[in-house]
C-alpha cells in the first residue's frame, strides 16, 4: 500500500484553508506550478480528484473534504513526535515578542504544544507594540520576533499575509450619517495609516473617534459602538463584526507580519520559529 507524503498533505492543507492555490503556494513557500504538480501527485496516490473547477477558480471535490480531517491528524501526529524527540534534550530558555494580534488567536495553543514537547526549557514572552518589539530584537533582547512587516529583512523566518478588515458595529456607522468614526491605535501603526490612507484614496470623510495605545482598549471603543477600526479577522468576534462590503467603506491592503530569527538562535528557537512558521496560518480566521 501506498504511503501519503506529509508535505503534499500540507500543500493540499494550505489550499483547503485558504481556498486558493496562490495562497497556498505562498504559505508554503512554492510557486503555483509546484503547488498544482504536488496536488496532481496526491491525487495519483488517493486514486480520486481532490479538487475541481469552481467558477474561474476550485473547490474540493467529496474526496478532498473527506481528506482534510485525516490530513490534519496525519500532520499533528509527525509534528508531534518531531517535537518530543527533540524537546526531551532541549534547556535553557527563548525569549518570543509577538505582537498583540496573535496573543489570543494562534499563539496560545502553538506554545502549549511546544511547552508540552519540551520540558526543561524555559519561554520569555513579551507582547506588544511592532515598532517596541522590533527595538528588541535589535538590540539583542529577543531570539524570535512576531511583529508587523515594514520592509522585507534577511533573517525572517516567514512572512504571514492576512487581509485587513473594517470591523466595528452597522449601528455605529448609521448613526454616524455618512462619516466614519474611527478607533485607532496611537501612531505609529500601520492599520492606522492603511486605515487613513485608504478613506482618503476614496474620498470619504472620517475622524478620530477612539485613540488606544494597546489592542485591548481599541477593541473596548469598537464594542462600545463608538467607532470602527481596522484589522485582521483574528479581531472578530466577541461583540466585534465584519462590516465586509458595509456603508461603500474603501477596499484594505493586505497586512504583513514578519518572524524574524536572530543569527546564531539555538536550535530549540529554531524549531520553535518552523512551528511558529507553520501553525500560524492555520489559526487564520
Amino acid at each position: 500500500m501506498e504511503t501519503i507524503d506529509p508535505e503534499l498533505l500540507r500543500t493540499f492543507l494550505a489550499f483547503a484553508d485558504t481556498g486558493s492555490l496562490t495562497r497556498a503556494a505562498a504559505i508554503v513557500g512554492r510557486s503555483p506550478s509546484a503547488i498544482t504538480a504536488q496536488m496532481q501527485r496526491l491525487e495519483a496516490v488517493v486514486g480520486d480528484a481532490l479538487l475541481e473547477q469552481s467558477g474561474r477558480g476550485r473547490s474540493l471535490t467529496p474526496t478532498g473534504e473527506a481528506l482534510v480531517g485525516h490530513a490534519r491528524r496525519i500532520i499533528a501526529a509527525h509534528r508531534e513526535a518531531l517535537l518530543s524527540l527533540k524537546g526531551a534534550r532541549a534547556d535553557g530558555r527563548i525569549a518570543l515578542g509577538c505582537t498583540q494580534d496573535f496573543a489570543e488567536s494562534g499563539l496560545p495553543d502553538i506554545l502549549r504544544l511546544f511547552a508540552d514537547t519540551h520540558p526543561r526549557l524555559r519561554l520569555d514572552l513579551r507582547i506588544g507594540r511592532s515598532a517596541e518589539l522590533a527595538g528588541a530584537f535589535e538590540r539583542g533582547e529577543l531570539d524570535l520576533a512576531l511583529t508587523m512587516r515594514s520592509s522585507a529583512s534577511p533573517d525572517e523566518r516567514t512572512v504571514l499575509r492576512e487581509p485587513m478588515l473594517w470591523l466595528g458595529a452597522a449601528e455605529c456607522l448609521k448613526r454616524a450619517g455618512g462619516e466614519v468614526p474611527l478607533a485607532l491605535l496611537d501612531a505609529p501603526c500601520g492599520f492606522r495609516h492603511a486605515a487613513i490612507a485608504a478613506l482618503d484614496g476614496a474620498g470619504r470623510r472620517y475622524r478620530i473617534a477612539a485613540s488606544s495605545a494597546s489592542l485591548s482598549g481599541l477593541a473596548a471603543a469598537v464594542k462600545a459602538g463608538i467607532a470602527v477600526t481596522a484589522r485582521t479577522a483574528r479581531m472578530a468576534g466577541d461583540g466585534i463584526a465584519r462590516l465586509d462590503g458595509a456603508f461603500d467603506l474603501p477596499a484594505l491592503p493586505e497586512a504583513e507580519f514578519a518572524l524574524r530569527l536572530r543569527p546564531g538562535a539555538t536550535s530549540a528557537a529554531t524549531d520553535l520559529a518552523d512551528l511558529l512558521a507553520e501553525m500560524l496560518p492555520e489559526t487564520g480566521v
